[in-house]
């Protein structure tokens, strides 16, 4: 096989499950809708199943559900006629997926549904399935065959399925109005987790900020800024307001032999950048970038509550 015989194969793959996307889009219709109602006002979870590659696909609709707002679980079909069923309650909405709507291992999750009056959501391709036959609303995928060659291994069909759980959890997400920071409660750990620290997560407050007075004397100032070890001390007024800053790169330009008999305020750059403690660390950091700066005094109403340094977002892993 040559490089142009695997880049054609590639390129029929990608215009096959396009084109199957496409079909679904143009199918889309006010039964999105209806779903998107359901699942909204359950009071209970969405229970998604499915089997085989279905099941795959499901159980990442799951987790996409769950992580923006929408309480969502996996049930194996399997296990549910084994005891799992009774994962599933009368709150409930459940969302099964097969892609001929005849998959067998469905039949007692459908059938329980039916006996307990659970909404049943069909994702199918067959609307004459037994799923789509039963189920209370319809999310119908395109019936284009698949980008395999033999017509047999699930392809396009699951691509569109993966879309259309995409469609669900966004659909879901505007309505609700879930935010990034409702976002970081499901994500606390790894990169997402990192990326959506906030500033008030990482900075550093209390007795740990370097500050003085603007009445303070330079030596003052440095003796407060050694201490602190976070290259710079703030100038605040008797109300605790923040009038200034003074840097490593500020002491490097004002070095002279009468320094040290100055006040920190004549020596302060008046009007310093600042952020508020409710921004997200990775804003403080594209800040700082911008500005060549490495520290941002964090302030509430004027008044200095923390310090945070390119260091910590670092650290934390905020990049």
């Amino acid at each position: 096989m040559t490089t142009d015989t695997d880049l054609q194969s590639a390129r029929r793959t990608i215009d096959k499950e396009v084109e199957a996307l496409r079909m679904m889009e143009d199918e889309l219709n006010g039964n999105l809708t209806q779903a998107l109602d359901l699942m909204q006002s359950t009071k209970g979870r969405v229970i998604v199943t499915g089997m085989g590659k279905s099941g795959h696909v499901g159980s990442k609709i799951a987790a996409t559900l769950a992580s923006t707002g929408t309480p969502a679980f996996f049930v194996h079909p399997g296990e549910a006629s084994h005891g799992d069923l009774g994962m599933v309650t009368e709150n409930d909405v459940v969302l099964a997926i097969s892609n001929s709507g005849e998959t067998k291992e469905l039949s007692d999750i459908i059938t329980y549904c039916k006996r307990y009056g659970i909404p049943l959501i069909a994702i199918t391709k067959n609307p004459n399935s037994t799923l789509g036959r039963t189920g209370d609303i319809l999310l119908k995928l395109p019936d284009d065959g698949e980008a395999c060659p033999l017509g047999l291994a699930p392809t396009s069909s699951t691509t569109a399925t993966m879309v259309l759980g995409d469609i669900l959890a966004v659909c879901l997400l505007e309505r609700k109005g879930f935010s990034k920071m409702d976002f970081k409660q499901r994500h606390p750990g790894g990169k997402l987790g990192s990326f959506l620290q906030k500033v008030s997560d990482l900075m550093h407050k209390g007795d740990e900020m370097p500050l003085v007075y603007d009445t303070a004397s330079m030596q003052e100032a440095l003796l407060m800024m050694t201490s602190k070890m976070l290259g710079c001390v703030g100038i605040i007024d008797k109300d605790r307001h923040l009038q200034g800053i003074i840097t490593d790169g500020d002491l490097r330009r004002c070095l002279s032999p009468d320094m040290l008999t100055k006040k920190a305020a004549d020596i302060m750059t008046h009007n310093p950048k600042t952020i508020t403690p409710d921004i997200l660390a990775v804003e403080a950091v594209k800040e700082m970038n911008e500005k060549k700066i490495t520290q941002l005094f964090v302030i509430d109403d004027n008044r200095p509550v923390g310090i945070i340094h390119l260091h910590d977002c670092l650290k934390a892993g905020v990049a």
